[in-house]
């Protein structure tokens, strides 16, 4: 009898109470009048692609967005309850919800516990007011602070801290502060990334005019060491580039992207990787409710991988992870050993200290790590 499998649910909430100036997501402030009807929306997807997932079991559901705190409690709720209802939950799966500081009284985060909510994701970003105002962040510290100590009364156990740094005038000594505040704080799992200048964002047109300056490499690189050193010292293992857990708290949902493995996506332009085959809804908010209300959701830009597609995407993806690659779980995948297809380019990166070999993986060093987008590079066939 073959095995069940598992996979995770992505469920995308596009509504905020302001768009972040970095943020490219498909996400919209000053749309409450839709959100109802989003919703109801979103139910007939999630019913109707259950199909997809007969024989699977759910270990992980994400709510991103967007910022999904922004909905109704209830809302929520009847979105949780409609995945329990057609999916197959494992009782230990990793319910997440992404929430920004500012949206998390103390109701709002005993309600998100009571309903199944087990991890939360926040997003901090920096410990300046200045640079939160120069994100277009919609909180402050002090309410920052005041939301995390709520989701700890209502029993979250489970806390990521998103932060970012290579920001718009971000001094060393600014990232030295929020790095110690957010340790200070001692949630499981920290989030670290370096800011991208996204095309068609607010940022993007600030860079264009010169208001804003790229980041010094060596400074991003700095902050960058910074985090892993201060981190590891804390007690946290870093599992994947950017990202850092104490002990059996690692990110379920996120290892599945990284392990190339299938998960669902639903709601306004959410992707989905399913059976060798990427797609993703529409971005377009009035075409994904107009049509969803009918019950049509057409998959966007449908690719089925090639063969050396799917070979480079596995490595991309495994690669971030700093155990690397798995050559049991490439052979398993793909029936042909990662060395047979790589054989030069894993040489190659060897001698040039970007990748080491372990019994059981390829990993790339702590030099790969830094130029990582250039040894992804190397496994395009």
């Amino acid at each position: 009898m073959e095995q069940t499998k598992e996979t995770g649910l992505y469920i995308h909430i596009p509504f905020c109470k302001q768009k972040c100036f970095y943020c490219d997501f498909p996400s919209f402030a000053n749309q409450e009048q839709k959100q109802q009807v989003y919703v109801e929306v979103l139910q007939k997807e999630l019913e109707q692609k259950s199909a997809l997932c007969a024989g699977w079991n759910i270990k992980s559901i994400f709510f991103g967005g967007g910022t999904p705190t922004v909905l109704p409690t209830d809302a929520l709720s009847r979105l949780l309850q409609t995945v329990f209802q057609n999916y197959s939950v494992l009782p230990d799966a990793e319910i997440t919800i992404e929430a920004n500081p500012g949206t998390l009284d103390a109701a709002t985060c005993k309600a998100l516990y009571d309903m199944g909510f087990r991890r939360l994701s926040m997003g901090v970003q920096a410990w300046q007011d200045d640079l939160l105002q120069r994100l277009g962040r919609i909180h402050t510290r002090a309410q920052f602070l005041e939301n995390y100590a709520n989701a700890r009364k209502a029993g979250f156990t489970n806390i990521n801290l998103d932060l970012m740094f290579a920001l718009p005038k971000q001094t060393l000594a600014d990232w030295i502060e929020t790095l110690d505040a957010a340790i200070a704080l001692q949630p499981e799992h920290i989030s670290a990334y370096s800011l991208i200048v996204e095309e068609g964002t607010p940022f993007a047109q600030l860079y264009e005019n010169g208001t804003y300056q790229l980041t010094d490499e060596d400074l991003d690189r700095n902050m960058y060491h910074i985090v892993v050193q201060k981190l590891t010292e804390a007690g946290y293992q870093q599992y994947e580039i950017s990202n850092f857990a104490k002990a059996g708290k690692q990110s379920v949902h996120n290892k599945i992207y990284w392990k190339d493995d299938c998960y669902l996506g639903f709601g306004l332009g959410a992707h989905s990787y399913w059976k060798d085959t990427r797609f993703h809804n529409s971005y377009d908010l009035a075409e994904y409710i107009t049509l969803g209300k009918n019950g049509l959701f057409p998959k966007e830009e449908k690719e089925i991988l090639t063969q050396s597609e799917a070979y480079a995407e596995f490595m991309f993806m495994g690669l971030r992870m700093t155990e690397g690659v798995c050559k049991v779980r490439f052979l398993e995948r793909f029936g042909v050993p990662i060395s047979e297809i790589y054989e030069a380019q894993l040489k190659q990166l060897q001698t040039q200290g970007l990748l080491e070999e372990t019994p059981t993986h390829y990993r790339l060093t702590s030099f790969g790590i830094d130029v990582s987008n250039q040894v992804f590079l190397a496994f395009l066939l």
